[in-house]
């Protein structure tokens, strides 16, 4: 129900003199307040595990605890409550999840078909008077129905007797249990939750001759969970978790994010089953709507290697198709190992974007792209771009069906150009890939090639500083 002006006015006094929500008198209350230690440990798929451990104090036999400031996000069916102090004779009985929470306008939806009282002022003496009625609708408005009359939009304030149970400030989990004995007890409450969030991002700079880059890495956190969680041990997994997919709710309304950096503190990583945990070594605050940097690695001087990449496609061994391509773009990919020192750890999926200083020393983004999880001593290969000074022109020079009818045993060769162009004042090697589809031969050819996979070819063509070079080739390939 969205409240009106006038609805907001009717309620706003009453309101604000209404004590917030107060627990049934049954209830034992846990706030944040009995929080010795939480745990949070957050994977990459909006999915958390948090460990809430709590001293309070319950009843002997039947409890009903009331544990406040619990994930908006919490997914009840996770929820797991143990006495760490006294297992014996601790059992649980029934949770409820209580996430209808108190405002003005929900609290007057629960009063529909119920009384309140309507307190007016009068302008001139500042008397009030108090009048019964009856909440007939809130429907783009409130209905009120009073003793000889029905008004919408009725000045005043309005007064309501109590705040029903399930109406509450803070997210809350209504547990009933069965405790052995009467005192203080350490109790944990662990569940999943949506709502908390991680990723890597990476920002690395290239030295002037793009032999090398410095490689910062950060983890990105985001809390939109509902909940704040003080001096938490925070731990991630790096990895892709097959979950059980079920019907997503309506989306929440996405709330304004304030952005806060942490200190720089390395992360300790270790194994988990098949995927990767990193540990914080110190506790930090995630508070509700943010979002938080901490420092994952840190590595300079990492030796790289630049590749010019002009890659090819299959469907031209085929058919006849004259020009291919003119000015064609010639890919940008600088690769280096995940090795040596600050490097030689899993690398977490994420983004990483580059920069390089111009001549007058300021950095300047070259390019940016993203990685999958990377084991260690492994390759990472970043697309930069497209080269602006280096060019290819591509055609088809010759084209023959050789054999072949029906739908199988086609024989076909033909014959390719591709003139490379370098405006720089260097030097450049372009590494030419193509695909080559079927059975294939390679039948002539102006530079020797490498056979990268059993249905590529490669070149590496040379291309002079401000000028060019051709590369040419015939192929057969049999279907």
């Amino acid at each position: 129900m969205h409240s009106t002006p006038v609805l907001s006015t009717l309620i706003a006094g009453a309101f604000a003199a209404t004590s917030l929500h107060a627990a049934p008198r049954d209830e034992i209350v846990s706030a944040a307040a009995d929080q010795k230690s939480v745990a949070v440990t957050i994977y990459n798929d909006n999915l958390a595990l948090v460990k809430d451990a709590r001293q309070v104090r319950l009843d002997r036999d039947l409890n009903r605890l009331a544990w406040r400031e619990v994930s908006a996000q919490m997914r009840p069916e996770t929820a797991q409550l143990r006495n760490a102090a006294r297992p014996d004779g601790f059992r649980l009985l029934e949770q409820n999840f209580d996430f209808d929470l108190l405002t003005p306008a929900k609290l007057l939806d629960k009063y529909v078909g119920r009384e309140i009282t309507v307190v007016r002022t009068n302008p001139a003496t500042g008397a009030e008077t108090r009048e019964t009625a009856t909440v007939l609708s809130t429907n783009n408005g409130v209905v009120l129905k009073f003793a000889d009359r029905i008004e919408t939009g009725a000045p005043g304030r309005i007064a309501f007797p109590g705040v029903p149970d399930t109406l509450r400030d803070k997210p809350t989990l209504v547990i009933s249990l069965l405790n052995p004995a009467a005192g203080m007890q350490h109790l944990e409450l662990s569940y999943l939750t949506g709502g908390l969030s991680w990723r890597a991002d990476y920002v690395a700079e290239l030295n002037a001759d793009d032999s090398a880059l410095d490689l910062n890495g950060w983890v990105t956190l985001t809390n939109q969970s509902g909940a704040a969680y003080p001096n938490a041990k925070l731990q991630l997994v790096a990895g892709d978790l097959n979950r059980v997919r079920e019907a997503q709710p309506s989306p929440r309304a996405m709330m304004a994010m304030a952005a806060k950096v942490a200190d720089a503190a390395e992360m300790q990583q270790e194994s988990l089953f098949e995927y990767h945990l990193y540990t914080m070594q110190r506790p930090t605050t995630l508070a509700e709507n943010q979002t938080k940097q901490v420092a994952l690695m840190s590595a300079t001087r990492v030796p790289v290697k630049k590749e010019f990449l002009l890659e090819g496609a299959n469907y031209y061994y085929s058919g006849q198709y004259g020009e291919l391509g003119q000015k064609m773009k010639v890919g940008v990919f600088v690769d280096f190992a995940n090795k040596g020192e600050g490097l030689g750890i899993p690398l977490p999926k994420g983004v990483i974007r580059v920069y390089k200083q111009d001549s007058q020393g300021n950095a300047q983004f070259v390019g940016e792209d993203r990685i999958d999880h990377t084991p260690k001593n492994e390759t990472v290969r970043l697309k930069l771009g497209d080269a602006f000074d280096v060019t290819a022109d591509k055609k088809q020079t010759a084209f023959q069906k050789l054999a072949g009818s029906g739908r199988y045993n086609y024989v076909f060769e033909s014959a390719y150009e591709i003139v490379l162009k370098n405006a720089k004042p260097e030097p450049v090697t372009v590494t030419v890939r193509e695909p080559m589809p079927g059975d294939w031969t390679m039948v002539s050819e102006s530079l020797p090639h490498t056979q990268a996979a059993s249905g590529t070819a490669e070149w590496k063509v040379k291309v002079p500083a401000e000028g060019q070079a051709t590369l040419t080739y015939r192929v057969r390939v049999r279907y």
